[in-house]
């Protein structure tokens, strides 16, 4: 007997994906901790990642790594492979970023996103994106 696999779901288009990228300008300043914010429909990271990474600004280059709270992200693959590229995917139990996930691009840099979760109402969503990407959070 043979079962037929499901497709993967569709990745959403960049400009579906729920994100807010912090002006760049603000790096002149201190340090940031957080360079935006991804409201992701689900946990589900490999449904998710796709688009997120489809999303970002070109100038990030490729992301190579992503980093995750392992209690927030409770299954994820080791590896994936995002639009013909491999993605390493690390767990953190971190208690001090549970709602973040880091993007790391060889040569390019470290970013780090505040994750609003899942469930969150849409105009609960959009300002913490919002405060997240104009201030310190």
């Amino acid at each position: 007997m043979t079962s037929a696999s499901s497709p993967p779901p569709p990745v959403p288009a960049p400009s579906e994906v729920r994100l807010r990228i912090a002006d760049q300008a603000r790096q002149d300043r201190t340090a940031r901790r957080i360079d935006g914010a991804w409201w992701p429909r689900s946990y589900d990271l490999a449904a998710e990642l796709p688009g997120l990474l489809g999303g970002l600004p070109a100038a990030w280059g490729r992301i190579s790594s992503v980093l995750v709270n392992g209690d927030t992200w409770p299954e994820c693959p080791e590896r994936m492979d995002v639009a013909g590229q491999a993605v390493h995917v690390g767990r953190t139990d971190s208690p001090t970023a549970p709602h973040t996930v880091c993007l790391l691009a060889p040569g390019r840099g470290r970013w780090d996103l505040l994750v609003v979760p899942p469930a969150t109402g849409e105009a609960e969503a959009r300002r913490v994106m919002e405060r997240a990407v104009t201030q310190d959070v």
